[in-house]
C-alpha cells in the first residue's frame, strides 16, 4: 500500500529503499582516527565502507569468544606495516596468522639488523641518459627510462619493491641466519610442518634480535612465537625463505610437510565458538584462511577484507565476502564488508579506529 507525505504526495511502495538520509562528514583539527572514521559513517561510497569495516572489526575484536584469523598478502612487511601486525599479535588480537614467505623473509631481515629504504617507483627526471640509451634512441632526452632505472639498481645490487629499496647484502645476512640459527634445530626432527618452520624462525628472530641489541623491533614471527600464535604459510616455496629451505634440504634430513598444517588450522576453526577474519590482500593467504571453514560445521561470523582487485575478473583476490557466503565460508547472517583500497593506507586506519573504540 502506498503512503503519503505531509503534503499529501502519494509515495510509491518501496521494498528496498529505507529512509536514512546521507549526512556530511565534519573534519577538524585535533580529531582522533576513531572520530574521523565515525564521520565517514555520514558519507557514502568508500567512506561508508571504511566506517562499516571499522565497526565490524571492532566488534570482532571485542568478542571474547571470537577466534580471529588474519591473512596477510602482498608486500606489507617491507612497506612499513610490520609493527601494526606484530602489535596486534602481542596484544592478543590475532589467534592465527596466514601469510606469505615473502613477508616472513622481510620480517626476519629487519629482526636481525637489515633495513628497507625509501626509494623511487619511477626514474629521476633530472638524470641524464646513458650513452647506451642514446644509441637506442630513447624518446625523452635528459630523462632515464624506467628500464634504465632498474638496470642501475641491478648494477648497484639493490632490489626494488615499488618505491622501497632493499640492498641485496641483506638477503645474504638472512640466508646465514637461516643456516646458523633456524634450520639446524629443525634438521634434528627431520620432516616438519611449515608452522614448525615459522615458529622456529620466530624463536631465532627473537633471540638474535635481543642478543645483538638490534634497534628495530623483533617483528611479526617473533611476536607470534612469544604469544604462542601459529603462523601458517601455505605457499612458502614461493619466497626466498622457501628457496633456502629447499636448498638446505638437498644436503640434510630436513624437509617440510605441506599437509601437516591442515589439521591444527582446521581444529582451531572447528573449536571456535565464533570466528572472524581480517583479510589483507588476496591470493593464497586469503583462500587458505577462508577454505578452512569448508570442513567445519560453522563458518565465519565476521569478515573484513582490504583489496585493490576488482570482483568482475572472477579472481579470488577481488571476490567479495558476499560471494564467499555462497560457498559456505561465511555464515548467512555474518557481518562482513569489503574495503577497496591500498592496504598500506587502509589497514592502519581500520586498526587504529577499532583499537580506539575497544581500548
Amino acid at each position: 500500500m502506498s503512503d503519503h507525505d505531509d503534503d499529501g504526495y502519494e509515495m510509491p511502495d518501496r521494498e528496498e529503499f529505507q529512509h536514512d538520509p546521507l549526512g556530511h562528514a565534519e573534519v577538524r583539527g585535533g580529531m582522533t582516527v576513531g572520530e574521523l572514521v565515525e564521520q565517514y559513517g555520514h558519507a557514502g561510497i568508500g567512506a561508508a565502507d571504511v566506517h562499516e569495516a571499522a565497526d565490524i572489526y571492532a566488534e570482532m575484536l571485542a568478542d571474547d569468544d571470537c577466534t580471529v584469523f588474519m591473512s596477510l598478502a602482498g608486500a606489507m612487511v617491507p612497506t612499513g606495516m610490520r609493527k601494526v601486525v606484530s602489535d596486534l599479535i602481542r596484544d592478543g588480537y590475532v589467534d592465527a596468522l596466514v601469510t606469505t614467505g615473502a613477508n616472513l623473509t622481510h620480517d626476519a631481515i629487519e629482526a636481525i639488523g637489515g633495513k628497507h629504504h625509501h626509494g623511487r617507483a619511477h626514474p629521476d627526471p633530472s638524470s641524464s641518459l646513458s650513452h647506451g640509451s642514446r644509441e637506442h634512441g630513447a624518446e625523452h632526452h635528459g630523462e632515464k627510462t624506467e628500464r634504465e632505472h632498474d638496470e642501475t639498481l641491478r648494477d648497484e645490487e639493490v632490489d626494488r619493491i615499488y618505491n622501497v629499496y632493499l640492498p641485496q647484502e641483506h638477503f645474504a645476512l638472512f640466508e646465514s641466519h637461516l643456516r646458523d640459527e633456524v634450520f639446524p634445530a629443525l634438521e634434528e626432527e627431520g620432516t616438519v610442518s611449515i608452522a614448525d618452520l615459522c615458529r622456529e624462525l620466530g624463536r631465532a628472530n627473537s633471540e638474535v634480535n635481543d642478543r645483538e641489541g638490534i634497534e628495530e623491533d623483533a617483528g611479526v614471527a617473533a611476536a607470534a612465537y612469544e604469544a604462542d600464535v601459529p603462523i601458517y604459510c601455505p605457499a612458502v616455496q614461493d619466497s626466498v625463505l622457501g628457496l633456502q629451505a629447499w636448498m638446505y634440504s638437498q644436503t640434510s634430513s630436513f624437509s617440510l610437510d605441506a599437509l601437516a598444517d591442515m589439521t591444527p588450522l582446521t581444529d582451531l576453526a572447528y573449536d571456535a565458538d565464533t570466528a572472524g577474519c581480517l583479510l589483507v590482500g588476496g591470493g593464497v593467504p586469503k583462500n587458505f584462511t577462508l577454505q578452512t571453514m569448508l570442513v567445519t560445521p560453522g563458518a565465519y561470523d565476521y569478515g573484513v577484507q582490504i583489496t585493490m582487485d576488482p570482483a568482475a575478473t572472477g579472481g579470488l583476490s577481488g571476490a567479495t565476502l558476499d560471494e564467499a557466503r555462497s560457498w559456505g565460508k561465511l555464515e548467512k547472517d555474518a557481518r562482513n564488508t569489503t574495503v577497496l583500497g591500498d592496504a598500506t593506507i587502509m589497514l592502519p586506519l581500520l586498526v587504529a579506529a577499532a583499537r580506539e573504540r575497544i581500548e
